[in-house]
């Protein structure tokens, strides 16, 4: 649903978020860059069967969610936080996956008492270079003026982006404004600027005692054997696993894992 922030009586700007199951533990799923809630749907359904109410958000500039010149790690906390309260959720468990996973884990450094569990999909604290400009030129290139249908748009995305894979993904932020008029569903124009941003680490001096689960993928690079002491020194409970036959979407390469090891650790 879209969800109209109310912040000191005034309402800000929208959020969107789908929920799936009732009056269960509540969980909440933060998606990574360029992705969205419905990515996660499939688990959240799953989940829900479990007896968890699971909350998929799209975070600002991404989704159905509202859009904004500004964007960073701060913001992306501070609009769940907003989001919580406006839902008067008071605590929740909180899983993020890759810029999620950075939102998750700034949100629960700021907010301990607002999480009960954290989970932190395929991402570790550290600094990450710019490594998006390939798949944000060619999205930024796509030409909606010319392009009438998915078929053509994957046809341009595959002139720079070789994996089949990759472009499905980045193609599901396609929508249709109007019959024959295709738009992205993600703000480009900001997200092809925010390389940087999205690779900040976590503030040198965070340090946060909440038990937490680090799920790493086995073929991913984003959390290597050195980033241990890193994640142990911010998260001093955390525990990491790594997911067999799986890179950096681990989750959707290998969803029985995934799904069987984020169980485990909300249950216990």
């Amino acid at each position: 649903m879209l969800f109209p922030f109310t912040y000191n009586n005034c309402n800000l700007e929208i959020l969107h978020h789908n929920t799936f199951g009732s009056g269960g533990a509540p969980l909440v799923v933060l998606h990574g860059f360029l992705g969205m809630g419905d990515n996660w749907k499939s688990h959240a359904k799953a989940w829900a069967e479990q007896g968890f109410q699971v909350h998929l958000l799209d975070q600002r500039n991404h989704g159905r969610s509202f859009w904004s010149s500004e964007f960073n790690y701060a913001v992306l906390a501070d609009d769940l936080l907003r989001w919580m309260d406006d839902q008067r959720l008071e605590k929740a468990a909180v899983l993020g996956h890759s810029m999620g996973g950075k939102t998750a884990m700034t949100f629960a450094a700021q907010h301990p008492d607002r999480v009960n569990k954290l989970l932190i999909a395929d991402i570790s604290p550290r600094t990450y270079p710019p490594h998006h400009d390939l798949i944000l030129s060619g999205l930024a290139a796509l030409d909606f003026e010319q392009l009438t249908n998915r078929k053509e748009a994957e046809d341009a995305l595959s002139v720079t982006l070789k994996e089949a894979g990759v472009r499905q993904f980045l193609l599901k932020n396609l929508y249709w404004t109007s019959p024959g008029k295709l738009a992205l569903r993600i703000n480009i124009d900001v997200l092809k600027t925010k390389g940087a941003t999205i690779g900040a680490p976590l503030a040198e001096d965070v340090l946060c005692e909440l038990p937490t689960l680090f799920l790493a993928g086995e073929r991913s690079q984003y959390i290597l054997a050195e980033d241990h002491l890193l994640i142990k020194k911010h998260f001093p409970l955390a525990q990491i696993t790594t997911i067999p036959n799986a890179g950096h979407w681990l989750h959707a390469d290998n969803p029985t894992a995934f799904s069987a090891a984020a169980l485990q650790f909300l249950k216990d």
